[in-house]
């Protein structure tokens, strides 16, 4: 898994969005020479920075011309830094179905229907939509992670029974937990501080009953309806929407820009179970995802 960390980290380095020189500046033929993209443009679409498709060469030229060489008269320079750069909006955008290989450094590797292996990239202004759904056991809970369950808890905010479903949810920026009330059946936003032996413990940040702790029974149910990249997992399906680019400097069988990535959790038995050939799928992705990554490099 280290060399994928290392891979997708190379291919995310070698994204840059806006310039790297302002306007009142001289101008640098090695850096990016527009202006910074805002990154939604007027008509709802994701704009995308330069992508340096080899990013050592572009360092490389950057460097000449912070040590005062090359001042863009040398054409045998200037146009291979051009032609390094690529304009990823003018990509048309398509759809991409497939299944997820694994997850490192903000990126996503997935196998599409043709078994090719792409890595989807998110844009860096955080403007990716994600989502994330399905119905997992809730022994996936780990801290950090935020949950929304109804229950009724006491004064000492104590659950007054154990709870079978439970939602994991990303909510907005904006969003603010209504105050947990004692003695009264209703909706709890928090977030998990512990789940360990069947305990479910949770912190809200609003009101006066802020520490939660609730009984979970052992075959209860998260519905995931998230945004946490870290909630994907190999073997999870997934349709992306984006502009792909195969060309010099791309990684494994491509690199997808993404505007919308959707995935889906497998399927859960009535018993709370996944189905067992998806969990022999996830295994053998998992296996094989270092193999697949590791081969692409950028130079």
């Amino acid at each position: 898994m280290k060399i994928i960390v290392f891979t997708l980290a190379t291919v995310i380095s070698c994204f840059v969005c806006g310039p790297i020189q302002g306007q009142n500046s001289a101008y640098n033929p090695y850096a990016d020479s527009q202006d910074s993209l805002p990154p939604i443009a007027a008509d709802g679409t994701i704009q995308w920075g330069t992508f340096y498709k080899s990013s050592a060469i572009q360092k490389s030229y950057e460097r000449l011309w912070n040590q005062g060489a090359c001042r863009g008269t040398n054409k045998a320079i200037t146009i291979p830094v051009e032609q390094n750069k690529l304009d990823v909006n003018k990509i048309p955008e398509s759809q991409y179905t497939g299944t997820v290989r694994g997850t490192a450094g903000g990126a996503m590797a997935i196998s599409d229907s043709h078994e090719k292996t792409l890595v989807v990239l998110f844009h860096p202004a955080g403007v990716t939509s994600l989502s994330i759904t399905g119905r997992v056991p809730a022994d996936i809970l780990r801290t950090g992670m935020i949950v929304r369950v109804l229950a009724q808890v006491a004064h000492n905010g104590k659950g007054s029974e154990p709870i079978r479903t439970l939602d994991i949810v990303t909510p907005s920026k904006t969003f603010k937990p209504d105050p947990v009330e004692a003695d009264r059946l209703g909706s709890i936003v928090g977030v998990v501080t512990q789940f360990k032996n069947g305990v479910l413990l949770l912190r809200v940040n609003s009101g006066t009953i802020r520490r939660i702790s609730l009984s979970v029974a052992s075959d209860a149910v998260a519905n995931i309806e998230a945004a946490d990249l870290a909630l994907v997992s190999p073997g999870d399906s997934v349709t992306v929407k984006g502009r792909l680019w195969a060309g010099e400097g791309s990684t494994a069988d491509g690199t997808l820009f993404a505007s919308t990535v959707v995935v889906t959790k497998p399927v859960l038995e009535k018993s709370g179970n996944i189905l067992p050939q998806k969990v022999s799928a996830a295994k053998k992705l998992s296996k094989s995802v270092v193999a697949e990554i590791s081969a692409a490099t950028i130079d």
